[in-house]
């Protein structure tokens, strides 16, 4: 006769032993804890490091500068103002170009080449999707794979989810301590959309303009404020069966520059072929460049223009921090969607409403 208990039906639920607890912290987390008491650095600390050219500083200041937090922010500014003494000595490249112009293939033999002849190089990143796709540019650094290994260069892609003023402000800061770390060539690389381009005009010496010939508008492609910002146009790509059309394309171009007055530096741009993936017409490139900075260095246009972009961005700046300030007006955000309710209405002019808006700001301040 089978035991009655073993009839009986088992619980659904059953306890059963969990993981034994360890006997002692494991070293690891005892080393995670001991680092989270440390002290972190003072700005003397950090100033004097990245001045040594130490990479891990130099990244951990940009992530303060990054930061939104405001003790980061207060801690940020006076690391710039440490570093600023050893800045302004580096030369400051933009290069633009569409998504799929080949960019980071040839901004990475572009900095391979230039560390090869004994420079050091910083690859800094603009790119305004990354508010909605976390960033297009943020690839880099996986793209790039000699690049990111050359110890004479350094890559750092933006922060996602800011504006575009916020992030090319961040940018602009960065190339001062990139500039007190030893870096002599700051490339500032933009996806090639909307206002970026102007952005990273403002923060450089030298603005290039990578194009590829055989899509078929190549100087469709010529918007005028590109042109008119870039020193030089690129033809990537020049490369097997392209080679024919990336010749073309640098007629095309070159005819088309002869249009526009000529340069407030006395500069009259060039237009190039090149090969990235091939490492081709990249020294060529390179030492166009230098025969720019000679030129402009040579007229007084390079400090001109960097004396123009400080006060350029000083008044941004200041606009940028009065924008702010006004949006967060507690008054200002009850008030600001009535009033637009009013505009969508018929109610109300926006110039009116803009009037109003102001006047309510201001009796607050």
């Amino acid at each position: 006769m089978q035991d009655k208990k073993e009839n009986k039906p088992k619980k659904t639920l059953t306890e059963i032993g969990g993981v034994s607890q360890p006997e002692k912290i494991s070293q690891n987390s005892i080393n995670f804890i001991k680092r989270k008491k440390i002290k972190q650095p003072s700005v003397k600390k950090f100033v004097k490091e990245i001045v040594a050219g130490n990479i891990s500083y130099l990244s951990r200041a940009i992530t303060l500068i990054e930061s939104t937090n405001l003790k980061h922010q207060e801690k940020a500014n006076k690391i710039l103002e440490g570093c600023l003494p050893h800045a302004n000595n580096s030369y400051r490249i933009g290069i633009t170009g569409v998504p799929g112009v080949g960019k980071s293939t040839f901004i990475e033999s572009f900095g391979n080449k230039l560390t090869e002849q004994g420079h050091k190089v910083a690859v800094l990143a603009i790119d305004p999707s990354s508010s909605v796709n976390k960033g297009s540019i943020l690839g880099d650094k996986t793209r790039m794979e000699t690049l990111v290994n050359n110890q004479n260069a350094f890559i750092r892609p933006s922060p996602s989810g800011e504006s575009l003023g916020g992030v090319a402000q961040k940018t602009r800061e960065t190339i001062i301590l990139c500039e007190a770390a030893g870096y002599s060539h700051i490339i500032v690389e933009t996806v090639g959309v909307g206002q970026s381009e102007t952005m990273v005009h403002s923060m450089v010496d030298f603005f290039l303009l990578l194009k590829v010939a055989g899509t078929g508008d190549e100087l469709q492609g010529i918007k005028r404020g590109i042109i008119e910002m870039a020193d030089a146009i690129a033809i990537n790509k020049a490369d097997g069966d392209n080679i024919k059309r990336a010749k073309q394309a640098k007629i095309d171009f070159s005819k088309a520059l002869h249009l526009y007055p000529l340069k407030e530096n006395g500069w009259t741009p060039k237009v190039l072929t090149c090969s990235g993936l091939n490492n081709e017409g990249v020294l060529e490139i390179i030492s166009m460049i230098n025969s720019f900075f000679e030129k402009t260095k040579e007229n007084s246009y390079f400090q001109k223009r960097r004396e123009s972009q400080n006060h350029f961005w000083f008044k941004q700046t200041i606009e940028d921090a009065l924008k702010k300030q006004f949006f967060e007006n507690k008054e200002v955000k009850q008030e600001i969607d009535i009033l637009e309710s009013n505009i969508n209405n018929h109610k109300m002019t926006p110039f009116e409403a803009a009037k109003k808006l102001l006047g309510i700001y201001f009796k607050e301040s």
